[in-house]
């Protein structure tokens, strides 16, 4: 069954049947009309897909919020909120409201519906994976969350759920990914409905050994200890160990609306745009300055067809050759900083006048494509957190933190090809690279991570947590004319109808944040000074 099917299909089964959609309690609302029978496979499914295909999150908590404040993507009056921190807590709330609402309720009982059935056993396993997966974006995001008791309203009546503290969730998550590796079994039952891998049972194995990576490096600073064993235990029982493992989705050549999650998110929130989002250029400097091979070919520049993204006239080379790449600044709108018209010519359109925004770099094309994959995990983000860890205990993951940096710079650049229309680096630039950029003493752990947030490029919310976890790179806040605050957030705030509802509950997660309380300028547990 293919992706289009399966979402047909899918929103079919769920109309009527099992989707909440009131705002009163988030995830705690009950609806009479679930049904008792659903196929959990289908769950999986739809949470699969709305992860990377739901326009509404992805919008606000991507281009709004994450990739901006990460100084990656910037300038027009969508990025305004992360950019120059305004303070928004409707596209703060947008997460919390829409996964909720529907991610963590079809999951929670997707895993439900498994527990116990031998014949389901596989199932079973992927959807607690999928599950540690979803959570991990919320807690990540905002800190103390409902998580035990979190989508439980129908089996058990919990309207009201109580909040986890975000320490004891991650415990949780290191169980749960052990535990759902250890059960997949080739020989049990075949997964449907997974979009992610196909049913794969070892990709699936790698998978969750891969994110119990991830999410032991995250603890670096909160408990390194803890960290530095999960990171072990995750590497001894097999990470990905090439891009051909790598988690993706794969999205259909469908501009995406708020009900079609077919295409790629991101790729809709950049492309709705009547101006599309620029490139900043903290992020066009660190390439240049480093001579990376990926710079010609990510940023470009093109005369913009308002709402025709992929009509647009390329004319790189032209500007290039008078202005080279001009990012807009990280303090500043695209209409800031104007630029004056320069002449460039244009093979079939002769001597042509760019303006102020056609000199102002652009992603390329083949990034911001509707069926662009979008990339949850990757072998590069793999190697580069086995050569911080290989670099911060000496653990012994099978090679130097040399070798697994470099090793993340090669599958970084390789990624590339993956976009449909993507380059493929030629291995001699590559090779050059490398030897220009080695592991410096006593900045190993920068030179890594910076590395790193280049390969996390339009996966604003995992960007956004490595530069909270490492603070690297070294971001300078840039607060500009219209800033709520002078300096980048650290966390979403609970949305109001979270905290007014859900009122003691919540207090007792708004307290353990300290001085300021629900403020985005707060850290989560894990974020320690």
């Amino acid at each position: 069954m293919n992706i289009k099917s399966k979402v047909f299909l899918s929103h079919l089964l769920f109309i009527g049947l099992f989707l909440v959609s009131c705002n009163k309690f988030g995830d705690t609302n009950i609806d009479p009309s679930r049904s008792s029978n659903l196929d959990p496979s289908l769950q999986l499914t739809r949470v699969q897909l709305r992860y990377s295909g739901d326009l509404e999150t992805n919008e606000k908590l991507g281009l709004v919020l994450t990739m901006p404040m990460v100084q990656q993507v910037g300038g027009i009056w969508l990025n305004r909120n992360g950019q120059f921190y305004i303070y928004d807590r409707n596209y703060m709330s947008s997460l919390w409201n829409y996964a909720f609402n529907n991610d963590v309720v079809n999951i929670v009982d997707a895993v439900e519906r498994t527990n116990q059935d031998a014949s389901k056993s596989n199932l079973n396993a992927v959807c607690r994976i999928m599950k540690v997966y979803v959570f991990a974006r919320i807690t990540d995001l905002y800190g103390d969350i409902p998580y035990s008791q979190a989508g439980r309203a129908y089996s058990e009546g919990i309207i009201r759920p109580a909040y986890d503290k975000q320490e004891d969730i991650y415990d949780d998550f290191f169980k749960e990914l052990k535990e759902a590796a250890a059960q997949l079994d080739p020989s049990k039952d075949v997964v449907s409905g997974d979009i992610f891998y196909s049913g794969n049972i070892g990709s699936w194995k790698k998978f969750a050994n891969s994110l119990r990576l991830r999410y032991a490096m995250r603890l670096v600073k909160a408990n390194a200890q803890k960290a530095q064993a999960e990171a072990l235990a995750a590497y001894t029982d097999g990470v990905f160990t090439s891009n051909v493992e790598l988690c993706k989705t794969t999205h259909m050549n469908i501009q995406n609306t708020y009900a079609d999650i077919r295409g790629n998110g991101v790729s809709s929130a950049f492309c709705q745009a009547e101006v599309i989002p620029r490139a900043q250029s903290t992020f066009v400097n660190f390439l240049r300055n480093s001579n990376d091979p990926r710079l010609p070919f990510m940023i470009r520049n093109y005369i913009d067809i308002v709402n025709r993204p992929f009509d647009r006239i390329d004319i790189s080379e032209q500007v290039r050759a008078q202005i080279g790449y001009y990012g807009v600044p990280a303090n500043e709108y695209i209409w800031d900083g104007w630029l004056s018209p320069i002449t460039i010519d244009v093979p079939g359109l002769g001597q042509i006048s760019a303006a102020n925004n056609d000199q102002k770099a652009q992603f390329a094309n083949f990034l911001i494509r509707n069926d662009a994959p979008f990339l949850h995990l990757t072998y590069a983000e793999v190697e580069f957190l086995l050569a911080e860890a290989s670099q911060r205990w000496g653990l012994n993951t099978g090679a130097t933190a040399e070798e697994h940096y470099e090793r993340g710079i090669r599958a970084a650049m390789a990624q590339l090809a993956i976009f449909p229309g993507g380059p493929t680096i030629a291995s001699g630039e590559v090779d050059q690279f490398i030897s220009s950029n080695k592991l410096s003493p006593g900045r190993e752990l920068q030179q890594i991570n910076e590395q790193l947030w280049v390969a996390l490029f339009l996966n604003g919310p995992e960007a956004y947590a490595n530069w909270r976890r490492t603070d690297f790179p070294k971001l300078s806040p840039a607060p500009n004319y219209d800033s709520s605050i002078q300096t980048i957030p650290r966390r979403l705030e609970y949305p109001i109808f979270e905290v007014e509802q859900n009122e003691a509950n919540a207090k007792v997660a708004i307290d353990a944040l300290g001085a300021g309380g629900n403020s985005w300028t707060n850290r989560v547990w894990w974020d320690k000074n």
